[in-house]
């Protein structure tokens, strides 16, 4: 009763002031490591070389959202500063091991967290952080690793250890879930709207399998081995100008697929210990022009090559810094050719603005 009594004196105050507007939005912005310079370019401009990158900053979870001073309070902020004051102050929710991540066309991040384990939704417009959780029914997510977009706002979401892809609603409200029975360990997952295909990266089988937006199993690709379209333990996958990207994880490369009859067309890297070379790749992602970018997680870098798959460039290197990482994992693009990187054990998701200019290869 004494909850109720305190929580209508506010209601009668607020009513009676005339003050009762709703709380305001908070405002979203990535958060930039203040002792670096807020442009840092890659590579570092001087006298005959042209910057392709520039850091825009990190996504951690809560506390890219400032709430604004209010302006003259409200009901809606009395009952909520009364609610803090009983509750106690709520931990942050901050990002403990991000894994992957897309941007809708409404702008929001979504990306996909084993450490909380959820699906984080940053939401610029609304000034909003979400956690999506459920997986099916009800149960939750245990380890979600790969996530896509596909029609009608619905969001696929592969869990390696429910053994499952999540169909999500675009609110976040779990579906009818594809692939039970089929897959082993999912990771990696793609949706073509041109195939109208899910494509879905089974790591413990070593095949790429595809699915229907009914969820029937379509066909499997793929089977262990070192050769053109054979895999040991692919993990993540792109899909992007009529091509799949996947990374073959433990065979060091990446590997261009038709996404139409799943021919192999390309391999991307190799083994080796320079720049450049691949070790364990994992995420991998393009973006408008073409450019293939590959998380190289054993030597923390973000690898960069052109269409032709000639190597251009590296980001990274192991460490905290604005351009450093720490056990990458996933990596993805915007329409606005942003690069996100999820830097795992730096729980964080890194943000770069690819300039554009038409790079060559060294």
């Amino acid at each position: 009763m004494h909850l109720q009594s305190l929580l209508l004196t506010i209601f009668l105050v607020g009513a009676l002031s005339g003050c009762a507007g709703a709380p305001s939005k908070a405002i979203f912005a990535l958060d930039v490591d203040k002792i670096q310079a807020t442009h840092l370019m890659f590579p570092p401009e001087s006298d005959g070389v042209v910057p392709r990158y520039v850091y825009l900053g990190h996504l951690y979870g809560d506390r890219n959202f400032t709430k604004p001073e209010s302006e003259g309070g409200g009901l809606f902020d009395a009952i909520g500063r009364v609610l803090e004051f009983i509750k106690g102050e709520a931990p942050p929710r901050e990002l403990y091991r991000p894994q992957s991540g897309v941007v809708d066309e409404a702008g929001r991040v979504l990306v996909t967290d084993r450490g909380t384990p959820s699906v984080f939704v940053f939401n610029e417009m609304e000034g909003t952080l979400k956690l999506w959780q459920q997986a099916e029914g009800a149960r939750n997510f245990i380890s979600p690793i790969g996530i896509a977009l596909g029609p009608d706002g619905t969001v696929f979401v592969t869990d390696s250890e429910l053994g499952l892809v999540a169909r999500l609603d675009r609110e976040g409200n779990a579906l009818e879930a594809i692939g039970k029975g089929h897959l082993t360990r999912p990771t990696g997952v793609a949706y073509d709207p041109s195939t109208r295909r899910i494509y879905v990266v089974d790591t413990a089988d070593h095949q790429v399998k595809l699915f229907d937006l009914q969820g029937k199993l379509l066909d499997v690709w793929g089977e262990r081995g070192e050769g053109p379209g054979e895999f040991n333990f692919p993990t993540y996958i792109a899909v992007g100008h009529q091509k799949l990207y996947v990374a073959d994880t433990i065979n060091a490369r990446i590997q261009t697929l038709s996404a139409e009859t799943g021919k192999h067309l390309a391999t991307v890297g190799k083994l080796g210990m320079f720049v450049g070379n691949m070790v364990r790749p994992k995420g991998v992602a393009a973006d408008s022009e073409g450019n293939i970018y590959v998380i190289e997680s054993f030597y923390d870098h973000l690898l960069i090559y052109n269409p032709k798959g000639e190597f251009l460039m590296s980001i990274g290197g192991v460490g905290s810094e604005p351009g450093k990482f720490h056990l990458p994992a996933g990596v993805w693009t915007d329409a606005h050719n942003r690069v996100y990187v999820a830097d795992t054990l730096n729980s964080r998701v890194s943000v770069f603005q690819f300039l554009g200019g038409g790079a060559e290869s060294e």
